[in-house]
């Protein structure tokens, strides 16, 4: 269990956020919830155990001393703006986004893949942020504390920081997965943001989207 003093700011207030916060609320880390409109996260505040704090972009940015994209792939940029570079300088950053395209209906395309990645857009547009891509291959219902009948496999992650990447590591087992694969720097993000519109496919063909990918040899 992650010390109470550790305080995670999560920038955006989805699905993906709010199960990402309740989760790490549970495992003990104090988190406040971003939003473009705090006022409805009313009912999620009170319905959360632990230590929990709902805000504003900027809020969130400047409360955590980890932070956590977990904004629609479109809006990410102009999140990052609304909370204010500065307050990433120095942090790690888990990078949850996909860049997913809905124009031609499901299953989706990327709006940018192969030659770069949303992952590694954050990086540039904040070089001193320690931006590490993780969670972005998997259900939101199994980001924290992962049920898998096969048992989970190692969480998918890549960037360029390596101690940045192995706290992401600790984090990662806190919260109930055995580990992480490391698929090297965030250029890696093209690839891991790829996995998506294949798991989404996955999904469609098994009938659930409760899957994982995993690496067997």
């Amino acid at each position: 269990m992650a010390s109470e003093t550790t305080r995670i700011g999560i920038l955006g207030s989805g699905n993906v956020g709010q199960q990402l916060g309740r989760g790490l609320a549970k495992h003990g880390y104090a988190v406040m919830l971003g939003s473009r409109e705090p006022a409805k996260l009313d009912g999620w505040k009170a319905s959360t155990p632990g230590s929990v704090a709902t805000g504003t972009f900027a809020a969130a940015a400047e409360f955590g001393e980890i932070l956590i994209l977990a904004t629609s792939g479109a809006a990410t940029e102009s999140a990052i703006d609304l909370a204010g570079p500065s307050n990433f300088a120095g942090k790690l950053l888990l990078d949850v986004t996909n860049p997913l395209d809905f124009g031609s209906g499901m299953p989706p395309g990327l709006f940018v893949g192969t030659t770069d990645s949303l992952g590694e857009r954050v990086q540039r547009k904040l070089p001193t942020a320690k931006v590490v891509k993780c969670f972005n291959t998997m259900s939101n219902t199994r980001m924290i504390d992962p049920q898998f009948r096969d048992g989970a496999p190692p969480m998918f992650i890549c960037g360029n920081d390596p101690e940045s990447k192995a706290r992401a590591t600790q984090l990662v087992r806190e919260v109930g997965w055995p580990g992480t694969f490391d698929v090297g720097g965030i250029d890696g993000a093209r690839w891991l943001e790829a996995l998506v519109p294949l798991w989404m496919r996955v999904g469609r063909s098994l009938g659930t989207y409760e899957h994982a990918f995993s690496v067997v040899r």
